[in-house]
């Protein structure tokens, strides 16, 4: 039977994060010893906390279908976070509760984008951004950046990138994959270019906001009176509370912008689970002092795992700032053969590191930039070392 499936299904590429993930998970199922250190995903329990408020909420009965854009109490939580932590000010109607961060930026683009609407992606970027943009019938445009620049546009490469046809600058700060934070000034730089080209919106993904090392004060787009009304924040509580599986993500937003990512969601999901809403009020209420643990050992983990690699000749680094990556550029690997393997790409070298050491990485095609690897530190120090000390003996 020939291929029934549609062609916006064909054009989309499987996300290589996940893709990895299960190539490890079926080296392991076959007695490989493999260390992954390819997922974003935090390696800590949800905070106990939290979990109370979650077993609470079924001893409450809380049971039945939630309002498709959150639950009331909840949106107020969401309210008072982005006024806490951002000042940011918010009313319920501009706040939208999804399945997860990634589904309120797939809703973003759908309620948005039109065919042939160009959305400005600095490279590198999260791997579904370039296919969120394309299952809405939008273009991704790709700005390079470089290490040396910490992997952050500048204002004069946006000023580059516009055209008429530009609709939209989708940016992740801290950035996932090289843990990059854009300064409030250098988000005025671009945010004076925007001014003489109304038509754009921006969306900020602010998902790994608390996870910060002390050097750049986060910043919101948002915060500037003259582009509030033309930001889209994202965020969520998987990334800083662990709680990727409890599928909790929002939207601070123009409010017609809200009504319409409601209205598409209540015809495709409908409201979130409803004992995770109810867990996320907990979370969020809460000081984001009580999950200061966690990015505490995650800047451990940092300088363990940079001082590691940096004593791997052929590795270049940057400092990431946020999150719990590093991006190394893997340039000096390419044309080198190592046990009969020639490397071309990041993405043959990617798949050596795998193969060679058994450790999981992801390849840095996937983020739109061909010289680097993503490495997630967010893993035990014994998997970091021994992961570390692996791929040294396997590049010899």
């Amino acid at each position: 039977m020939s291929n029934q499936l549609s062609d916006r299904i064909n054009s989309v590429t499987p996300s290589a994060t996940l893709e990895m993930a299960a190539k490890a998970r079926e080296l392991r199922a076959a007695g490989k010893d493999i260390i992954g250190l390819s997922l974003g995903e935090p390696d800590f329990n949800t905070p106990d906390y939290i979990k109370e408020a979650a077993i609470k909420a079924i001893n409450d009965n809380y049971n039945s279908y939630s309002p498709v854009d959150g639950y009331v109490d909840l949106k107020k939580a969401i309210i008072t976070k982005f006024k806490r932590d951002n000042n940011l000010t918010y009313d319920p109607a501009q706040i939208v509760v999804s399945a997860g961060a990634k589904q309120s930026l797939y809703n973003v683009a759908q309620v948005i984008l039109n065919p042939g609407d160009e959305v400005i992606l600095p490279c590198p970027y999260w791997v579904s951004y370039s296919d969120i943009v394309k299952l809405a019938d939008g273009v991704p445009v790709e700005v390079p950046t470089t290490l040396e620049n910490d992997f952050k546009m500048t204002a004069q490469q946006l000023e580059a990138a516009i055209t008429p046809k530009t609709r939209m600058l989708w940016y992740s700060s801290p950035c996932n994959p090289s843990g990059s934070i854009y300064s409030k000034e250098e988000l005025r730089a671009l945010a004076d270019v925007l001014q003489k080209h109304p038509q754009i919106i921006v969306v900020s993904d602010e998902i790994y906001e608390h996870i910060n090392y002390g050097v750049t004060k986060h910043a919101s787009m948002a915060e500037f009176e003259d582009m509030y009304d033309r930001t889209i924040t994202v965020n969520g509580v998987a990334k800083a509370f662990a709680m990727t599986g409890w599928r909790i993500g929002y939207i601070g937003a123009p409010a017609y912008i809200a009504r319409a990512t409601n209205k598409l969601q209540g015809q495709v999901t409908s409201g979130s689970n409803c004992i995770a809403q109810r867990a996320v009020i907990t979370a969020l209420e809460e000081s984001p002092d009580r999950i200061q643990y966690m990015v505490d050992e995650f800047k451990e983990r940092r300088k363990l795992i940079l001082d590691l690699l940096n004593d791997i000749e052929g590795f270049k680094c940057n400092e990431p700032e946020g999150a719990f990556y590093v991006y190394p550029d893997v340039t000096s690997f390419f044309g080198k053969t190592f046990n009969s393997t020639t490397i071309n790409n990041a993405s043959d070298f990617s798949m050596y590191i795998l193969e060679a050491a058994n450790v999981a990485t992801v390849t840095g095609d996937a983020f739109g930039n061909g010289n680097c690897i993503r490495i997630s530190y967010a893993a035990s120090v014994k998997e970091i070392k021994d992961a570390m000390s692996r791929i040294k003996e396997a590049l010899k």
